[in-house]
């Protein structure tokens, strides 16, 4: 049965479990929430009809792929079996439990609808519907975002609202990141990769996790170039703590999908080199925290395994992240992705983390490569004969300045503790007609904006506000002054406040009709 689970006892610096909060007022975020559960749920509920009616049926699927040696018929047995039980429990629960195993069941029958169920995708999709049937069937509910393990298992799994249980990678190889940490954890860190690798998908010419639900819009089966340069982490990392030399191959596996474009892949070609997506579904949507991370897996394995392929992956990426990075920093917070808001707390601490990352292993490199003797050339009777000069051998690529990267850090780590800069902009108001308050924050901060007459508080309003200015609607009832206070209180708890003080005209005379 399931057991909680948050971390393993040492964590990984970078990898935590992290939750989105939406930037924008309290009621708003909270209505954004609302409407997605109850949109995950219509779409779990309706799915497998209409899933059904528009393509094959698991059944016939599995049949087929028997039928062209695809598949073991004893495996294709074990999955009907699993899929009857599935679908039998279905019909005895109610409620939240219903509604979480009907949408994983909505999810299996999509994808054989939709010629998705590749013999190496089975062991995923089947796995999901067996923990969702035993968990759902009798465990108790757990929190919305929880993280949790099955006995006798290292996968890492949480419950997505509408959606029931689903295999997080992120979590599942920043575990193993924090098990390679431990130096005391080996036989959990082999069983864990072992296990994952049981569990991955052939796809974009290599070995890819596949994220098996919807998410953000979209629609499985996607890949993150977050979770997979995690994974890539823990594989060059295993496979020199372990001394097995398979996880350097399945690290090599694994970079096909940051040499492929989406949908298949992550890697969007820029001017500058490359940008390797957080979904594969959203190739516009450019995510700085993961494009980071990702780039600390490539240069993981690049290092570690000594690969040329690595190497020129990750300075394709770290080529466009040097381009791109300055323009996630306002000068006061950390944007979250370009086009959208800022990052919420969590999230600009977890850039600040991958950045460190990557200017510490960056730092290291560079003080590797001065340490080194520079490179003897052969001797001459095995120069190449060009006709002319003998050839020395290549040098190695210079190793990128990490000064950019530490330096953005430590901004990002001075924003945790400094105080929103408030400005409020005199203008013109008049009694009796609409007006408006002018007022600029320099970071995201919930925001107080209260307009006092004569000692006595005539207006008060409280909203969550990204960085630059803002305006709130007055209709000043008289032609007294108004002084209007802001104060505005960021996601760290800093406090900043402005205040000035308008002067209202009277009221426009009315011209007699003539």
């Amino acid at each position: 049965m399931a057991t909680g689970v948050a971390a393993p006892e040492v964590r990984e610096r970078s990898i935590g479990a992290v939750l989105r909060t939406p930037v924008g007022p309290p009621v708003r975020a909270l209505l954004l929430v609302v409407l997605g559960v109850l949109a995950a749920l219509a779409v779990s509920t309706a799915r497998p009809a209409a899933a059904a009616a528009k393509g094959p049926s698991v059944g016939a699927e599995l049949t087929r792929l028997v039928a062209a040696g695809q598949l073991d018929p004893t495996v294709a047995t074990s999955y009907r079996d699993a899929d009857r039980r599935a679908r039998a429990t279905l019909k005895k629960l109610s409620g939240t439990r219903r509604v979480q195993l009907a949408a994983v069941v909505s999810h299996l029958d999509a994808a054989a609808a939709g010629g998705l169920m590749a013999p190496s995708r089975l062991p995923a999709l089947f796995l999901t519907l067996q923990r969702n049937r035993a968990f759902w069937a009798a465990a108790p509910l757990p929190a919305a975002g929880q993280r949790l393990t099955f006995a006798h298992s290292q996968i890492v799994w949480q419950f997505y609202p509408g959606q029931g249980l689903q295999i997080q990678w992120l979590g599942t190889f920043g575990k193993a990141n924090a098990l390679w940490a431990a130096r005391t954890r080996d036989d959990d860190l082999r069983a864990l990769l072992d296990e994952a690798l049981g569990l991955a998908t052939q796809r974009a010419g290599g070995l890819a996790f596949e994220y098996l639900f919807t998410f953000d819009g979209g629609r499985p089966p996607w890949v993150s170039g977050l979770a997979q340069g995690t994974a890539l982490s823990a594989l060059a990392r295993a496979a020199v703590r372990l001394k097995d030399p398979k996880y350097f191959e399945a690290a090599r596996a694994a970079l096909g999908i940051f040499r492929t474009p989406p949908p298949a892949g992550i890697r969007v070609a820029t001017p500058a080199g490359a940008h390797y997506l957080q979904y594969s579904f959203a190739p516009r949507l450019h995510i700085v925290n993961g494009f980071t991370q990702a780039l600390n897996g490539l240069r993981d394995f690049a290092v570690l395994a000594n690969d040329p392929e690595g190497q020129a992956l990750f300075a394709a990426g770290e080529a466009q992240l040097r381009a791109e990075l300055p323009g996630f920093d306002t000068g006061a917070w950390s944007l979250y992705s370009v086009p959208g808001p800022e990052s919420d707390l969590g999230y600009h601490r977890l850039l600040r983390d991958f950045l460190l990352g990557l200017c510490d292993r960056l730092t290291e490199d560079r003080r590797r490569a001065a340490a080194a003797p520079a490179p003897a050339p052969p001797p001459s009777s095995t120069m190449p004969d060009t006709g002319g000069t003998p050839v020395a051998p290549a040098a190695p690529p210079p190793v990128p300045d990490p000064a950019l990267y530490c330096d953005t850090a430590q901004r990002f780590t001075a924003d945790l503790h400094t105080r929103p800069v408030v400005t409020v902009t005199p203008g013109p108001l008049r009694a009796k007609a609409a007006g408006v308050v002018r007022y600029s924050v320099s970071k995201v901060s919930t925001v107080t904006v209260t307009v006092v007459r004569q000692g006595v508080v005539v207006l008060s309003r409280t909203a969550r506000v990204g960085h630059g200015e803002h305006r709130l609607g007055v209709r000043p009832a008289r032609a007294q002054p108004l002084l209007v206070r802001v104060r505005a209180v960021d996601l760290a708890g800093n406090a900043g406040a402005g205040e000035v003080r308008l002067t209202v005209a009277p009221a426009a005379r009315k011209h007699p009709a003539h």
